[in-house]
C-alpha cells in the first residue's frame, strides 16, 4: 500500500490570529484613550480626530447619519452638569441629586466657554476649614457668596474715632464756688450713648447747681468715685478725636488735657457761627447754635441740662461743618 504525505500550512491561521490580537489591542487602546479624553485627562487638540466606525442601527431606530450634529452643552459653553478648572475635570458629568446635590457658583461675569465653575455640596452652609482644594482657587469670590465664619474686619473710617463729650458740674468748697465733676456723658458719631454715669466728687458738695446741672442729692447715692470714673473716661478718650462745646471746661473737671490736634471745640469754630449768621469770633452758646442750625430747642425747663442731650447736639453741630472744617485744618497744618 502506497504511503501518503499530507502537508498542512498553518501560516495563514497564525497570521489571522496575530491580526486579530492586534485589532483587539488597538481597540482597547482607542477605548482607553476616549475614556481619558472624556474625563478631561487628555486634551482633544493633542489627539487626531477619532475614526468613527459605523454600527448597525437596531430595529426601529431612525438613522440621523448625514444630518448636522447638534452641539453638546459643553461645546456651546453652557455646561451646567460639570465644572472645570484649568482644562481638567474634577467632577462627574452628572452631579449627584438629593441631599448631596451641588450648588454651582459661577466665578466672574457672564459664562463662556472658558468659565470656571465651583461646586459645593448643598449641605455645606459655610466655608469650612476642611474645604481647601476648591476654596483656595477663588477665595475672594467664595467669601462674597458664603459666610467665612471669621469676625468682621474692624471699621477704619474716621467716624469710628469721633466721640462727643459733655460734663455736668456741681459746686464744692466755700460757697460752692469750685466746680467738680458730677456727671459725664459720651456719645459716638451716630449719637449712641457710650458712657453716662453720675460721679461723686472728692470734696463734699455744697451747691448742686440743679438749675443748670440737673444734679440732685439722690443722684449721688449710686454715684461712682471720681478716680474710678476718671480712669474709665480717659480709657474711652484715648486715641479718639473728641468733640465738645467749650470743651476746656470738661477737661478741667476731668483733670485732664486732650491733645489739641485731636480736639474739636464747637464754641471755637468760626465756620459754625458763619452758618448760623453770628459774628465769626463770637462765642455762641450751644443752645443758640442748636436752635439756629438744627432747629431744635435744648436746655429748656427747670429740671436742668442733660449731658446726653448736650453731647448729641454738639456732635450734630460738628457734622454740619465736618468736611469743610477738616479740609481747613489739614491745609493749615500743611502751611505750618
Amino acid at each position: 500500500m502506497s504511503g501518503f504525505i499530507i502537508n498542512v500550512d498553518f501560516s495563514l491561521h497564525e497570521a489571522s490570529k496575530k491580526r486579530s490580537d492586534g485589532n483587539q489591542k488597538h481597540q482597547r487602546f482607542v477605548r482607553r484613550r476616549r475614556f481619558l479624553e472624556r474625563k478631561g485627562f487628555l486634551k482633544k487638540k493633542q489627539l487626531p480626530a477619532p475614526q468613527q466606525q459605523p454600527h448597525p442601527a437596531p430595529k426601529g431606530h431612525v438613522s440621523h447619519q448625514g444630518q448636522p450634529r447638534k452641539k453638546r452643552p459643553a461645546e456651546a459653553g453652557t455646561d451646567h452638569d460639570s465644572f472645570h478648572t484649568n482644562g481638567f475635570s474634577h467632577a462627574p458629568r452628572t452631579l449627584p441629586k438629593g441631599k448631596d446635590a451641588c450648588r454651582v457658583v459661577q466665578v466672574g461675569g457672564a459664562m463662556d466657554s472658558s468659565s470656571q465653575l465651583t461646586c459645593f455640596p448643598s449641605k455645606v452652609k459655610k466655608v469650612a476649614g476642611s474645604i481647601k482644594s476648591l476654596a483656595d482657587m477663588h477665595r475672594e469670590a467664595l467669601l462674597s457668596e458664603y459666610d467665612s465664619g471669621l469676625p468682621a474686619a474692624p471699621v477704619s473710617s474716621k467716624s469710628s474715632k469721633l466721640v462727643a463729650i459733655d460734663c455736668e458740674m456741681v459746686g464744692t468748697g466755700p460757697g460752692g464756688r469750685t466746680s467738680d465733676l458730677a456727671r459725664c456723658s459720651i456719645v459716638n458719631y451716630h449719637g449712641d450713648v457710650v458712657y453716662d454715669k453720675y460721679i461723686r466728687p472728692i470734696e463734699p458738695i455744697t451747691n448742686y447747681r440743679t438749675r443748670w446741672s440737673g444734679i440732685r442729692k439722690h443722684h449721688m447715692k449710686n454715684a461712682i468715685p471720681f478716680k474710678t470714673a476718671q480712669k474709665e473716661i480717659l480709657k474711652l478718650l484715648a486715641g479718639k478725636v473728641v468733640v465738645g462745646h467749650a470743651i476746656h471746661n470738661d477737661f478741667k473737671a476731668l483733670k485732664y488735657f486732650h491733645p489739641k490736634v485731636a480736639t474739636r471745640d464747637t464754641a471755637q469754630i468760626p465756620l459754625l457761627n458763619r452758618r448760623a449768621g453770628f459774628p465769626e469770633h463770637e462765642t455762641a452758646s450751644l443752645k443758640r447754635l442748636t436752635k439756629q442750625l438744627l432747629h431744635r430747642d435744648i436746655q429748656v425747663g427747670r429740671d436742668g441740662h442733660s449731658s446726653v442731650e448736650d453731647a448729641r447736639a454738639t456732635m450734630e453741630l460738628y457734622k454740619v461743618i465736618e468736611t469743610e472744617w477738616e479740609k481747613h485744618l489739614a491745609l493749615s497744618r500743611q502751611q505750618e
